[in-house]
């Protein structure tokens, strides 16, 4: 509970920087808060991020290839990849187990680098002050989202902020309150309950 507290309080901060003008002791309190808050979540593949794939001695099997809409990619050797939701090193061993019957000893070591986690987008839109659509190409709460968007203008109705989620066909709103946080005098229940962006959310300010 105490790093979802820091990790939500560096938002808070990032994102009061944003509304206020950005002063530099405000930004640096900012970058102190997320380095108290700890590693975050580390980054999983996305279709549409562009990746590259290297097989050390290999050249001929180097590759930058970006991953379909259906969460996959074409390797040579290996055939389809299924990569959407995988960490880069879970990547890596997958194509190892799918390259051991190329090499008569162990496979040379494998590495999967994101070059462009562009994959990971989502939009924020309303009463913000540079709306549009961002690719942090990191994980962001709906604080830190409405940050990168200059932070809310003068009637934003924080209280009433939606994430436009997609869940199948459709969409789904999760609704919140973020006067309080925006104000500097945020709850617990506030900070710990801040949403997580995924890929394809639109943050709505009205």
């Amino acid at each position: 509970m105490k790093m979802v507290m820091l990790r939500a309080s560096s938002a808070l901060v990032l994102a009061l920087a944003s509304i206020t003008g950005g002063s530099a002791a405000l930004a640096q309190a900012g970058r102190a808060a997320a380095t108290a808050g700890g590693t975050a979540a580390p980054y999983r593949i996305n279709p549409g991020d562009e990746l590259e794939v290297y097989v050390w001695g290999e050249d001929r099997l180097r590759r930058v290839v970006k991953v379909l809409p259906d969460g996959s990619f074409s390797y040579p050797l290996v055939g389809r990849v299924e990569a959407a939701g995988k960490l880069p090193s879970e990547l890596e061993q997958v194509i190892t187990r799918g390259l051991a019957s190329q090499f008569r000893e162990q496979v040379p070591q494998v590495t999967v680098s994101i070059t462009a986690p562009s994959g990971f987008s989502f939009s924020v839109m309303g009463k913000v002050r540079t709306p549009g659509t961002f690719a942090p190409g990191k994980y962001v709460n709906v604080l830190e989202a409405i940050g990168l968007a200059g932070g809310p203008s003068e009637f934003a109705q924080t209280n009433d902020v939606v994430i436009m989620r997609k869940q199948g066909s459709g969409l789904s709103p999760i609704r919140v309150r973020l006067t309080d946080a925006l104000r500097g005098n945020p709850s617990q229940r506030d900070l710990a309950g801040l949403p997580v962006l995924q890929a394809g959310d639109t943050v709505v300010v009205p």
